[in-house]
């Protein structure tokens, strides 16, 4: 693949995607018979946004991407995206000039590895495209998928043990995705990036569904559970904190819990194992 989307229309790009998951229904309109797509028409986004249809026309084939952030409120509102998806939609139809500065190699600095051996919860360093770059031993203990020369995306769309180490795989394919897309953003041409899309589209129905949508999650932690083969059902909580040019993510559950105590269990099979 030479090119993980459209780089010379990413806006047009996004917008159709983007319309073709809103319903009628969803948007308040009559669906009408003999309907052949199940989104909305672009007129009918034109119509409910208040412009022209000629003038969405000339935005979704990209003969003008400067619309005005009136304008992209208003799409926003019809297209019904959140926070995160109206600040993209902005960034797309604002683009920054394309001056391409050569990226620098991944690296983790040493005072990063030496926190994560101080660390006392599971922890990892992850690059921009979800490359497992270091981690701790009982980041290992809760997932052989987290030693460096892992990819996350890759393990979660392609790994069997992964989909069954995962409580809810569905939501949380979704939600690696559409972190995928915003990490990527203004990079989606890099070779490493264009390498791993192009395999995961190759050989993951669930990716190439999920990358069609073109939907964009922050880039934050949360909570989630997931099954250990050992010590079964922990309910852990997940941050990511930036550091240079790489993240640091750590999982931790609440103080004096079931899950903490499950922690102290693999924390202590992977001393033995050391």
């Amino acid at each position: 693949m030479g090119r993980v989307d459209d780089e010379q229309n990413r806006l047009g790009s996004y917008l159709r995607a983007r319309r073709g998951l809103v319903t009628p229904e969803r948007a308040g309109i009559p669906a009408g018979p003999n309907r052949r797509v199940p989104g909305l028409r672009r007129e009918e986004v034109a119509m409910l946004a208040g412009i022209s249809a000629d003038y969405y026309l000339r935005l979704e084939r990209g003969r003008d991407s400067n619309p005005s952030p009136q304008v992209i409120a208003a799409l926003a509102r019809v297209l019904q995206l959140d926070e995160v998806e109206h600040e993209y939609l902005l960034r797309l139809a604002t683009p920054a000039p394309r001056i391409r500065p050569r990226r620098r190699a991944e690296r983790v600095p040493p005072r990063l590895h030496h926190l994560l051996a101080a660390l006392e919860v599971p922890a990892f360093i992850e690059g921009r495209a979800f490359d497992v770059l270091a981690s701790n031993p009982l980041a290992v203990a809760l997932s052989p998928r987290l030693q460096p020369g892992h990819n996350r995306l890759r393990s979660l769309l392609l790994d069997p043990e992964e989909r069954e180490f995962q409580s809810d795989w569905e939501a949380a394919t979704e939600g690696f995705v559409g972190a995928f897309r915003r990490s990527i953003e203004g990079g989606a041409d890099d070779a490493r990036v264009v390498e791993l899309v192009g395999e995961l589209s190759l050989a993951s129905a669930r990716f190439r569904t999920l990358w069609a949508r073109q939907d964009v999650r922050p880039l934050t932690g949360g909570t989630t559970t997931v099954h250990h083969p050992v010590v079964g059902e922990l309910r852990l909580h997940r941050d990511k904190l930036p550091a240079d040019d790489v993240v640091l993510v750590v999982y931790y559950a609440d103080a004096h819990s079931e899950s903490a105590e499950k922690l102290r269990v693999l924390d202590s099979l992977a001393a033995q194992s050391a």
